[in-house]
């Protein structure tokens, strides 16, 4: 039985004292992989990704699961999947997670002609940013973004009669801002699951009334989504224009005032796949695992 390590962070784990309120979708997922892969003769072992107390010596391969707390210790994390890669796989691997961490590989994505949501990057976001966006873009409000985070950790939107919040609610440091997109609380997103790039599942992540984040911490709510074939073909061409190995990859997509999707979103390091609406995800995930320890 092969022994692979699942990370995730302290706060995914039920009962734990920082435990967040969507630590139950780290159970979720662990639910659908964990039997998925002990059919394909691999014990999928949860690591949190930072805890003193196991040996990378005894795992044949690290998968990058719930690790939702990396954002805030960017440098740590990344040297620590240094250190598991060289000492088995990692999943994925540390080029592609570096790539992904930073989102201007969304203008890398741009040149390779895929379109993404309208973005300005600059090295602060402070007034002159805001004033700038706001010239740019003369909807309601625009949406300011750190480089590197995950989950809308410090992410302000930021309508057109409001002054620039408060310096803790804002991006630190280098930051992305786009414009805010009304199918944001309309529509949603798109997210298209793959696995070894193959599409897998499709589903509509809403917001709840009020709000245009649409993760479950903040009352967003997901169902199946069955995209058309047009739709399907855009987040595949995004998928064929990433290179490198890729056991799993989310896209998330939204659309844009003219109706065009969008690349919104590349979760390449610590995706949510939504078990609920991919029943098998499981089965698709563990057999891209299985190959990959087999010729590793």
């Amino acid at each position: 039985m092969a022994r692979v390590g699942y990370l995730t962070a302290s706060c995914m784990i039920a009962g734990s004292p920082n435990e967040r309120a969507d630590a139950w979708e780290h159970a979720r997922e662990m639910d659908a992989l964990g039997p998925a892969c002990l059919a394909e003769g691999i014990q999928l072992e949860e690591l949190v990704w930072n805890a003193p107390d196991w040996d990378p010596a005894d795992f044949e391969a690290f998968v990058i699961g719930t690790t939702w707390d990396y954002q805030e210790h960017a440098e740590h994390f990344l040297s620590r999947l240094q250190e598991l890669q060289d000492q088995a796989p990692l999943l994925n691997p540390l080029s592609t997670v570096r790539w992904n961490l930073d989102k201007r590989y969304l203008a890398d994505m741009e040149e390779r002609g895929i379109t993404i949501v309208p973005t300005q990057w600059c090295e602060r976001f402070d007034d002159a940013a805001l004033a700038a966006a706001r010239a740019n873009w003369p909807g309601e409000a625009v949406v300011a973004k750190p480089l590197v985070g995950a989950g809308a950790w410090r992410q302000a939107k930021i309508s057109r009669d409001e002054a620039l919040p408060e310096p803790e609610l804002l991006p630190l440091g280098k930051a992305m801002v786009q414009p805010f997109l009304p199918a944001a609380q309309s529509e949603g997103e798109l997210s298209f699951l793959f696995f070894d790039r193959h599409f897998s599942h499709c589903l509509q992540k809403r917001a709840q009334a009020g709000d245009y984040r649409v993760q479950a911490i903040y009352g967003g709510t997901e169902k199946v989504y069955t995209p058309s074939t047009e739709e399907l073909s855009i987040a595949q061409r995004a998928i064929d224009a990433i290179s490198g190995d890729l056991l799993y990859a989310r896209v998330d997509l939204m659309r844009l005032p003219s109706g065009t999707l969008a690349l919104m979103e590349l979760e390449l390091i610590e995706p949510y796949f939504y078990p609920e609406q991919g029943p098998n995800c499981g089965i698709l995930f563990a057999a891209g695992l299985r190959h990959r320890i087999a010729r590793a």
